[in-house]
This record gives C-alpha cells, sequence and structure tokens, in this order.
C-alpha cells in the first residue's frame, strides 16, 4: 500500500512474477516498520525482529512463496543488520483484502 492504495494487486505467479512479489513484500514490510515507527516514535527501540510472517496471493500451483517473501528479510537484513535476522513463515493463499499481492506481519523485540 503507498497511501491507503495497494500498488501490487492481483496473484503471485498469474499476474505479478515472483520478482513483483518480492517488490510487494518489501513495500509491505516497508508499511509494517512505519506503523511500528508510529507507536514507538523511532525505529531505535527495535532490539531485533524475532519473526516474519507472510501470506502470498498466490496462483493455483504457484509454489515459490519463499521467494517472494526474501523481499521482506532482505530488506530487513539491509535496514537492521544482524537484528533484523528473524524466524520466517511463507503461506501461499487462495485471496487477500483489497486484491493485494502480499501481507507481513512482523513481530518486533523492542525496549520501553
Amino acid at each position: 500500500m503507498k497511501e491507503g492504495v495497494p500498488v501490487f494487486k492481483g496473484k503471485v505467479g498469474w499476474d505479478l512474477t515472483v520478482e513483483q512479489g518480492y517488490e510487494a513484500a518489501k513495500l509491505a514490510t516497508l508499511n509494517c516498520l512505519a506503523a511500528a515507527k508510529s507507536v514507538l516514535g523511532t525505529l531505535d527501540q527495535i532490539e531485533r525482529v524475532v519473526k516474519v510472517a507472510g501470506y502470498v496471493n498466490s496462483a493455483p500451483g504457484f509454489t515459490e512463496q519463499a521467494k517472494v517473501m526474501n523481499g521482506a528479510s532482505d530488506l530487513l537484513g539491509q535496514i537492521f543488520g544482524e537484528k533484523g535476522r528473524h524466524a520466517r513463515t511463507s503461506v501461499g493463499v487462495s485471496e487477500l483484502p483489497l486484491n493485494i499481492a502480499v501481507e507481513v506481519e512482523l513481530v518486533l523485540a523492542c525496549r520501553p
């Protein structure tokens, strides 16, 4: 989403390529971090990324959800370095709200 409007819509493996899905995962992760910053006031309070859950709007037979979710993992590594290493789940789903391509959920360990 960008300014509340979905940027990447459709099914990965049908409407979108793996590369576009990768970019969608990066954008979804940036949106999660923006939400965290709005609550914390700063991303400096994040001690580490604990877990990433990724849901990929997948075409029938599409099995490369992990490659799509590498977009989220790679971005978190670039931003947080070693603190960005995390456990991850990548799941293919038949539908997502607003026909978005990727939904990301982050679990973060934060300082008070």
